[in-house]
């Protein structure tokens, strides 16, 4: 595996997962193929008592480990990412992103939160080794509304945003991953 999408919203359908399916679209039609870990899906218990023990949990630090470029979604909540992706990110090892490009993708009510993701997250991904960034992407609730059959719909300034970010995770990608992708 190169590519690995984190999906870190505790909903089952979150704007931030519509943007996160929005990008996994566009790094799809360069050729990338990504895995996907749904962080609400790890279970709890082995998750807040950092049980590494635990077969899940360890798949999904393994996961990580075994990744290029891991692209991270998260709703903002109170000026911050999710808790959900904080305890998860406590998982991982100190250099648990070390020569990673990460990619960070989230929504939050309103521009005011646009900010969380320079002041807040990416200091915890370069304190875990994260060296290369792609462009990171904020939506706005607005900017990812429901369609009349409770569908979130991306808007196009948001699409291009996405698209120019998901080139530069394609030319981030090694090599080597590249050359076992499926173009």
């Amino acid at each position: 595996m190169s590519l690995l999408l984190i999906a870190a919203s505790p909903s089952l359908k979150s704007r931030s997962g519509a943007l996160l399916s929005a990008a996994a679209e566009r790094l799809q039609h360069l050729g990338l193929a990504p895995d996907l870990l749904r962080l609400r899906d790890l279970p709890a218990e082995a998750l807040l008592q950092a049980d590494l023990n635990h077969p899940v949990l360890r798949e999904a630090v393994a996961a990580v480990a075994r990744a290029s470029v891991v692209v991270l979604a998260t709703p903002i909540y109170k000026a911050s990412y999710s808790g959900l992706l904080k305890v998860f990110l406590d998982v991982l090892p100190q250099d648990g992103l070390k020569g990673k490009t990460v990619w960070t993708l989230a929504t939050g009510g309103s521009l005011a939160h646009l900010l969380a993701l320079d002041y807040s997250l990416l200091p915890v991904l370069s304190s875990l080794g994260a060296r290369s960034h792609a462009d990171s992407v904020y939506a706005c609730d607005a900017q990812v509304p429901k369609d009349d059959e409770g569908h979130y719909q991306i808007q196009d300034d948001i699409q291009r945003r996405l698209a120019l970010s998901a080139a530069q995770v394609f030319e981030r990608m090694p090599r080597s991953a590249l050359d076992v992708v499926k173009v």
